[in-house]
């Protein structure tokens, strides 16, 4: 394939790492117009051909949900311009935390969001650290969900960390497979906590399993959003003895109370992906803030050359 049969086009909710994924191709995004009328509504118009071409749109799907719409918008304005193959990269799937009918009368809602974008005409998704893997499962397309530990082991080396008197751990069992790979992967030892949700968002802490006495503790989950998880789980581990604790995450969503928490917490060093785009306001002196970019920018280099891209997945 010749180098324009691929084109690379961002919604607003994550331009700057576009650009980066763009960046890493050695290319540049597409011209595409974006506009929001004085009554809310979207208009998408893409302004150069792509007609033929392998079309990549970049959108993360977090808050205000008026992102997924603008993602199907331009998935549907791109079939309709007769490009040749749609790929939704999605950095961070919205909706993801509502995989099932755990009570009754609601809907799955990450279902939708996959119904949504299949009905549109979307040939492919690739999106990063599935809060539930097994949302894969709900698409008949081509479903690739990268990880983004390439990029967070190296920021945790970075960080000069003793492993022999370090230790990772889980904020929940939601997270023990991660955590534990993270504790292999790195040669440090691992803890759990057993926590007990009662209510979205809130959340108390049971019980705490490992020796954390003297050690620097790591903090792995895959977001933090209103940041109760990973505060209280700080707080336990400095209260059982810890000498540092370190919070890694991918998706920093940072909701509602989380700037505050994050703020008065003692937690040493804040580490996240750029997966969703965080507002200068939101940048704090303890928050490190780590590329994607070039994980996304393989992937879909491997995607429109017809190459696999299971080397990523590998652990």
């Amino acid at each position: 394939m010749t180098k324009n049969n691929l084109k690379i086009f961002s919604g607003r909710s994550n331009t700057l790492l576009a650009k980066q994924i763009a960046r890493f191709l050695d290319r540049d995004l597409g011209a595409i117009s974006i506009q929001t009328f004085s009554d809310g509504e979207l208009w998408v118009k893409y302004e150069e051909n792509i007609r033929g071409h392998d079309v990549f749109i970049v959108q993360s799907t977090n808050g205000p949900s008026e992102n997924i719409i603008e993602l199907a918008l331009m998935v549907d304005a791109a079939v309709r311009a007769s490009a040749d193959t749609v790929t939704v990269v999605i950095p961070y799937f919205g909706y993801g935390r509502q995989d099932r009918k755990d009570q009754p009368r609601v809907p799955i809602s990450s279902r939708v969001m996959i119904d949504i974008l299949t009905a549109m005409g979307t040939d492919r998704i690739i999106t990063m650290d599935l809060h539930s893997t097994q949302i894969q499962a709900f698409a008949k397309i081509p479903f690739d969900n990268l990880y983004s530990r390439s990029v967070l082991f190296d920021a945790i080396k970075n960080e000069n960390l003793d492993q022999d008197n370090s230790v990772v751990l889980s904020p929940d069992i939601g997270s023990v497979k991660m955590s534990q790979g993270y504790a292999k992967n790195l040669g440090m030892y691992f803890a759990l906590i057993d926590k007990r949700r009662y209510a979205p968002n809130k959340a108390e802490i049971s019980h705490l399993i490992g020796d954390l006495n003297g050690r620097d503790v790591l903090i792995i989950d895959d977001m933090i959003d209103t940041a109760g998880t990973t505060v209280n789980a700080a707080e336990a581990a400095l209260t059982q003895g810890a000498k540092s604790v370190t919070a890694v995450a991918t998706h920093g969503v940072l909701s509602g109370p989380a700037m505050e928490r994050l703020i008065k917490s003692n937690i040493k060093k804040i580490i996240v992906t750029d997966t969703i785009a965080i507002p200068k306001e939101k940048h704090i002196e303890k928050m490190k803030i780590v590329s994607v970019g070039n994980v996304f920018g393989e992937a879909v280099n491997r995607i429109h050359k017809g190459e696999s891209v299971s080397a990523l997945f590998e652990f």
